[in-house]
């Protein structure tokens, strides 16, 4: 007689997959995956949005408690499905809020196969071929932006912010000797541009360097660094007498695509080294989490232009690869799959250009007693986190075979494509005006006007006339307004999903400049959707017209 352990037990086994084949029960876990899938899909329609648009209820899920009694594998998957509801459909061509990509097929393969066998990327002792897959995204990746894939070395890591925090972490202890042992004797600084990633500052707090030792230097209006304030700020620090922990640059900010001019960078780094004589080297990264697809342009012959894009089209991409080209000169380079390289969250990828500088991070082997026994592979020995899924390189090594160069040109190349369009659209409309007409990207930046307002002379007065303050506010207000009204439809299956930033610049008298976003990351956008933002616009400024 069985007890009621047992009996439990017994039952639960059927929601785990067989370790030995069984082809009635692998088949039920197939058709659990398949019906989970039914369920998703039945809430397709031809809004961006899954199902009805509904508020989550959060006070309720503050009560929730874990029941009792068990449930079946069905009961929690149809609960999983209707967690889904409302949630925004990236890869529809009506929704182009910031930079979230479409997951391809073999990208989500790849990332659920390590779903279902654990492997732990600590060693290859419990992730065996999936540590390989780690070497191999990460070498394809070094190739391709212009490293020596037989030095350099990387991890996959929890996010943007992960790739950042490696690249301080070694520029610390080049900078700072055995930081890592006896912690932070000396100031040291971080250096990045005033439209670098916010996460600049959230290592900075998160790693005892303090968000005041953040030095944010001025960009230009096409939001890249300054290199003579870079230079000026830089010898400031050095005299000081202050160290530095990481000189970053922003290869395609977040808002606009800025990128910053690395080239310039590097020979500012090396001629200060040379000049104060000092006994390091200031470690060089390039935060090109976005901009790093790019370098599938490198070897583009834009007056030949084989696969045909338009003229537009051209020289926005030889306007990005200008710079991006340059990635090898950095000393480390974060890569965001999850991004430009449409694979599921999450699967960054910090890169060393000389594998050995993973090595100042390392902690010593008596350390972890009960780890590394065997095998040949062991990251876990420097890497932030001791646990690493395998789903991150899983996903990116299946995209980087599936897309290829020229399969990632052609993508790319179509996304921003529509964002020319768009920006066309917009530049010939009386009531709106685009903001980051200078940066190449999928990404687009405007301000919608109401009537009677000169759009030829009125952004230029409302960045630098700070007689003009009270106006830049109101338009500001009335951005929000337009982007309120806009999403406001959108929530309801309506229109088109868009973005809205609080702070796309500050105007020279140090104010900021609301600005709404376009970013087109779906590989089905066509121009029919692109014309969908203008309509959105024009209901909008319609709504806020005959409120008044």
């Amino acid at each position: 007689m069985t007890t009621p352990y047992e009996e439990i037990v017994q039952s639960l086994r059927q929601a785990f997959p067989k370790p030995v084949s069984d082809r009635m029960h692998d088949a039920y876990f197939v058709f659990s995956f398949m019906r989970a899938l039914d369920r998703v899909d039945a809430m397709k329609s031809a809004s961006p949005i899954l199902g009805e648009p509904e508020d989550p209820d959060f006070d309720a899920a503050r009560l929730a408690r874990m029941a009792d009694d068990p449930q079946t594998l069905e009961e929690v998957s149809a609960q999983l499905v209707d967690r889904l509801l409302g949630m925004f459909i990236w890869g529809h061509p009506r929704s182009q809020i910031n930079v979230v990509p479409s997951p391809t097929i073999p990208s989500i393969i790849g990332g659920m196969l390590p779903s279902i066998y654990n492997p732990n990327l600590c060693s290859d002792e419990s992730s065996r071929g999936v540590a390989a897959t780690e070497i191999e995204a990460t070498a394809m990746t070094a190739d391709l932006v212009g490293y020596d894939a037989a030095s350099a070395g990387g991890v996959f890591t929890f996010g943007g912010t992960g790739t950042l925090m490696y690249a301080t972490r070694i520029g610390l202890e080049k900078a700072c000797p055995n930081t890592g042992e006896t912690g932070l004797r000396e100031p040291a600084v971080i250096v990045c541009s005033d439209q670098a990633h916010y996460a600049c500052r959230t290592i900075a707090a998160w790693m005892g360097l303090g968000e005041q030792n953040v030095i944010a230097v001025p960009t230009t209006d096409e939001n890249e660094i300054r290199p003579c304030l870079l230079e000026s700020f830089l010898r400031d620090v050095l005299k000081e007498g202050r160290r530095i922990a990481c000189i970053v640059a922003t290869m395609g900010t977040t808002d606009a695509f800025g990128l910053d001019d690395l080239q310039a960078i590097r020979e500012i780094r090396d001629t200060l080294v040379d000049e104060f004589d000092l006994d390091y080297v200031p470690h060089l990264h390039a935060d090109a989490v976005i901009g790093w697809a790019w370098s599938v342009f490198n070897d583009y012959d834009f007056e030949e232009n084989p696969l045909g894009f338009q003229h537009r089209t051209v020289r926005s991409l030889a306007g990005t690869a200008r710079r991006i080209q340059h990635l090898s000169l950095a000393d480390s380079i974060g890569v965001d799959f999850h991004k430009t390289g449409f694979t599921p969250y999450v699967s960054s990828l910090f890169i060393a250009k000389d594998a050995a500088d993973l090595s100042r991070i390392a902690r010593a082997d008596e350390s972890m007693p009960y780890l590394f026994q065997s095998g040949h592979y062991h990251p876990g020995k420097f890497t932030l986190e001791t646990t690493r899924s395998g789903s991150g390189p899983m996903a990116a090594l299946a995209n980087l075979l599936l897309f290829g160069r020229q399969g990632l040109q052609a993508l790319l190349g179509h996304l921003v494509t529509m964002a020319e369009v768009l920006r066309e659209h917009l530049e010939g409309h009386s009531a709106t005006h685009v903001l980051n007409g200078a940066n190449f990207g999928p990404v687009t930046l405007f301000r919608v006007y109401p009537d009677g307002v000169d759009t030829f002379s009125v952004p230029n007065r409302e960045m630098n006339d700070i007689g003009y303050r009270d106006q830049l506010l109101a338009h500001n207000d009335y951005n929000r307004r337009i982007f309120e009204i806009i999403n406001r439809e959108a929530l309801k299956g309506r229109g088109v999903v868009i973005s809205l930033t609080d702070c796309y610049r500050e105007t020279s008298y140090g104010e900021p400049v609301v600005g709404l976003k376009s970013y087109i990351m779906s590989p089905f956008s066509e121009e029919k959707y692109v014309d969908y933002v203008l309509d959105s616009i024009a209901q909008a400024r319609d709504e806020e017209r005959e409120a008044k």
